[in-house]
């Protein structure tokens, strides 16, 4: 099982053929391969699957959070025949499995990510923001990751990413810090220039007065 970029982690981006290498591995020693999109997937990276970056398909794919567009608790397991028809009719239940107000709501989720061409806009928008980030001052900032709208920056171990995002909220931006020098950033998939532009001002105001 492996999320394709490890979010908790920090935005943990595996270098280049990672996942191709992944599924030839599985392949050859007919083991399934799991992928975790629930954070990365529904064009979060600027592809509709992060998987698609390396143009591989894992057996079970697992998806949720942007597949209800953040208004109501969908979640949702994918695989091909082979896998999901071990499971006969009637050998298993779930109590809102299925819930026809869920499955409206991802279907409509869906077509705004198509029709708003959300997954390009994610790897435009996220290219801006990493080439912003990479100015911030080095003895204050070690790292800048991600892919798309994921995304992440390593502070310098002598400041604390809570209390960094606490700074950030004070002066206008939503982060998540983890690991205590980590800070997440993961804008909404429709934010445009304009307001990409005021989210890298106030972090740069708050980083450089650290």
């Amino acid at each position: 099982m492996v999320e394709p970029i490890q979010g908790e982690a920090g935005v943990v981006v595996p270098d280049a053929g990672y996942l191709k290498k992944v599924r030839e591995l599985c392949t050859k020693y007919n083991v399934l391969w799991i992928a975790d999109e629930v954070q990365t997937g529904l064009c979060r990276t600027g592809r509709w699957l992060c998987v698609d970056h390396e143009n591989v398909q894992p057996d079970i794919l697992c998806l949720g959070k942007a597949l209800s567009g953040g208004v109501y608790p969908v979640s949702a397991v994918l695989a091909n025949d082979d896998v999901m028809l071990v499971i006969k009719p009637g050998e298993h239940g779930s109590t809102y499995g299925g819930n026809p107000l869920a499955c409206k709501v991802a279907i409509a989720a869906l077509e705004v990510l198509e029709e708003e061409n959300l997954a390009q806009n994610a790897e435009v928008m996220g290219k801006f923001l990493r080439s912003e980030l990479e100015k911030l001052p080095q003895n204050k900032v070690k790292i800048v990751r991600g892919k798309g709208l994921l995304n992440a920056i390593v502070i310098n171990d002598s400041f604390d990413a809570w209390e960094v995002c606490l700074k950030l909220r004070d002066n206008g931006l939503l982060a998540k810090p983890t690991h205590g020098d980590i800070i997440r950033f993961a804008p909404p998939l429709v934010i445009n220039k304009e307001e990409m532009t005021q989210c890298i001002e106030i972090i740069h105001k708050t980083i450089t007065s650290l």
